[in-house]
C-alpha cells in the first residue's frame, strides 16, 4: 500500500475529526476507508462519509489506521515505577506509552505492603478520573500478593500471603471497582476458593506458580481466565507432569506473552500461537521504569534492577525482572517471529486484551460506536500518530 508522511493538524482541537484516505484495519484485514470521529467516538467508517462544516480533516495518504494498543501488564516506563507513581506520574507514563501506540493500559502494582498498595490504588484512581494527554489508564492489575514463594520472581517473599478474598475486596472498594485484573498462584492456600469467589468481579490470571496440572485445571474451572507471562515464572511442561504449563496450553484461557526476544524464544512464541490460536494470546510488555531509557540502575517496586543491553535483571540474583519492551516493538517482533502480517498479529495487542478485561464493547476494534482510540502506522509499522478519544496525543 502506498504510504507518505501524514500532514500536520493545525489549530485547536475540535469535537469532530475526519480521517480520509486511510488504510483501515477492520474485520482482521486492511481496506481503504475514511473515518469520522464525533465527541471522541467513532461515528462512521467507510466510503462516501459526509461530515459537518468545520470538521478537522486529516489526510492519511494511504497510511495504516489501526485500533489503539492495550497493555494489561506493565509496571512503568520513562523513568517512572508504578509502585512509586503519584497520579501525575501515571499520566506521564500514559504520555510515554502513547508514543508507542498504546492508547489504554492497566497499571500493574507489584506485591507490596497493604499500606503502599492502598496508596498506589488511590493514585491510580485519581489518574483514571482525571486522565492526562496520553494513553488512558483503564484500571489496575494486582500482581500478587497471593503468589507462590518458589516462583516469586521479583516479588518480595515476606509480603506474599495466602488467598484472601476479603483483602482483595478491600482493595477493590478502595479502587472504586477499578481493579480489572488479578494474578494469583493456584497452589497457594486459599487461592482456589478465592478464585471462585472473585472471578465474576475481576479477570483472574494464574501465574508465578508451580501448581500441578490438576490444581491448575481446578483454578480454571473456578473461573481463572488467563495466564500471566506464559512460560515465565511457572512450572513447565513434562510428559508425566503437565503442570500449570500444560493446563494453560490445553484450556481456553488467554495467555500473556512478552515478545521481546528475551522472555520467549521466537520458537516458543510460535508454539504458543499454534497451541492457543491467534484469538487467545495477549501481547504484554511487563515493562518497568527503564523502558525508553538507557542501560543503568533502576527500581521495580522495592527491588534494585540493573539493565544491560536492554535486559532488566534483579541486581542481587540476576533473575529477569520485567522488560524494556514497548507495544509497537512487540508488534514488529511478532511479525518477525512468526512471518505473519500485521493483520494477523494486531489482535494480540487490540481485540484480545480488550476481551480479556471486558472492554471490547468500547475498545479494541474500529467500529462505529466505539471509542476513537487509533494509531497511524507507516510502511515500516512505526507509529506516526496516536489518537485517544478523538484527540491527537502524539505525532512523530
Amino acid at each position: 500500500m502506498p504510504m507518505r508522511p501524514s500532514s500536520r493538524i493545525e489549530g485547536p482541537p475540535m469535537r469532530e475529526l475526519f480521517l480520509k484516505n486511510a488504510y483501515v484495519y477492520r474485520g482482521r484485514d486492511f481496506a481503504p476507508a475514511d473515518v469520522l470521529v464525533q465527541e471522541g467516538v467513532l461515528a462512521a467508517v467507510g466510503p462516501d462519509i459526509h461530515y459537518p462544516v468545520g470538521t478537522q480533516v486529516l489526510d492519511l495518504n494511504g497510511m495504516a489506521l489501526v485500533p489503539g494498543f492495550i497493555d494489561v501488564h506493565t509496571h512503568g516506563g520513562d523513568g517512572i515505577d508504578v509502585n512509586a507513581a503519584a497520579a501525575r506520574d501515571l499520566q506521564k507514563i500514559g504520555a510515554f506509552f502513547a508514543r508507542h501506540g498504546t492508547t489504554s493500559w492497566l497499571c500493574s502494582i507489584l506485591t507490596d505492603t497493604e499500606q503502599q498498595t492502598l496508596w498506589c490504588i488511590d493514585q491510580a484512581r485519581q489518574a483514571i478520573e482525571c486522565p492526562g494527554p496520553g494513553a488512558r489508564l483503564l484500571g489496575i492489575h494486582l500482581e500478587g500478593p497471593f503468589l507462590a514463594p518458589a516462583y516469586k520472581g521479583a516479588m518480595p517473599q515476606h509480603l506474599l500471603r495466602q488467598g484472601d478474598a476479603e483483602l482483595f475486596r478491600r482493595y477493590q472498594e478502595a479502587a472504586g471497582g477499578a481493579v480489572r485484573y488479578l494474578t494469583v498462584s493456584p497452589e497457594v492456600e486459599g487461592v482456589l476458593e478465592m478464585i471462585a469467589q472473585v472471578s465474576k468481579e475481576v479477570a483472574v490470571a494464574i501465574g508465578h506458580s508451580g501448581a500441578d496440572y490438576e490444581t491448575s485445571m481446578r483454578a480454571i474451572a473456578n473461573g481463572a481466565a488467563a495466564a500471566t507471562h506464559t512460560f515465565n515464572a511457572m512450572g513447565l511442561f513434562h510428559q508425566h507432569r503437565p503442570a500449570i504449563m500444560g493446563a494453560v496450553l490445553e484450556s481456553s484461557v488467554y495467555c500473556e506473552a512478552i515478545c521481546d526476544g528475551r522472555h520467549l524464544h521466537p520458537a516458543a512464541v510460535r508454539l504458543l500461537l499454534k497451541c492457543k490460536g491467534w484469538d487467545r494470546v495477549v501481547a504484554v510488555t511487563d515493562s518497568i521504569q527503564a523502558a525508553g531509557l538507557p542501560d543503568g540502575h533502576y527500581k521495580l517496586g522495592v527491588n534494585d534492577v540493573v539493565v544491560l543491553d536492554g535486559d532488566a535483571k534483579l541486581a542481587d540474583t540476576g533473575v529477569r525482572a520485567g522488560s524494556t519492551l514497548s507495544q509497537d516493538t512487540a508488534l514488529r517482533n511478532l511479525m518477525d517471529f512468526t512471518g505473519k502480517s500485521a493483520a494477523d498479529v494486531l489482535p494480540l495487542l487490540t481485540e484480545n486484551p480488550a476481551r480479556l478485561i471486558g472492554v471490547f464493547e468500547k475498545k479494541g476494534s474500529i467500529e462505529p460506536g466505539k471509542d476513537a482510540d487509533l494509531v497511524v502506522l507507516d510502511r515500516a509499522w512505526n507509529v506516526r500518530r496516536t489518537i485517544v478519544a478523538g484527540e491527537s496525543v502524539y505525532e512523530a
